[in-house]
């Protein structure tokens, strides 16, 4: 319930800037309509996931089940596809910067950290 009522509260937001932009009104109804059948298709959405990543015999749904699901509209699926590897890209940094932190906690250096202490010593002598 509290999430069909979230669901209302974002569309009823979205209509409102559609209202502000486009010069045009919509009523409660519509609202009420657009919401129930945003919600409906969400769960039919949830469903179609659950199935995609149970016939692939996992019971965690992936980007692949998320691409599956948009494989009808290009444009979302080229959006689906752009975002998850920028997402990818993201985590790969995050781990690049915890690897760094804890060989740093360690006392141990990166290898470009390792060859410019080399160059750094050979100047010395």
């Amino acid at each position: 319930q509290r999430l069909k009522a979230a669901v209302h509260y974002t569309v009823g937001c979205l209509c409102q800037e559609v209202e502000e932009d486009k010069d045009v009104q919509f009523s409660k109804q519509s609202i009420a309509a657009i919401s129930e059948i945003t919600f409906r298709q969400c769960e039919i959405f949830a469903k179609d996931l659950e199935m995609f990543a149970r016939h692939a015999k996992r019971t965690t749904v992936n980007t692949e089940d998320v691409k599956l699901l948009g494989r009808r509209s290009n444009s979302l699926l080229k959006y689906i596809t752009q975002r998850s590897e920028e997402l990818a890209s993201g985590n790969m940094d995050q781990k690049e910067k915890k690897k760094k932190k804890s060989n740093a906690a360690k006392g141990e250096r990166t290898p470009g950290e390792q060859e410019a202490a080399v160059t750094e010593d050979s100047n010395l002598a």
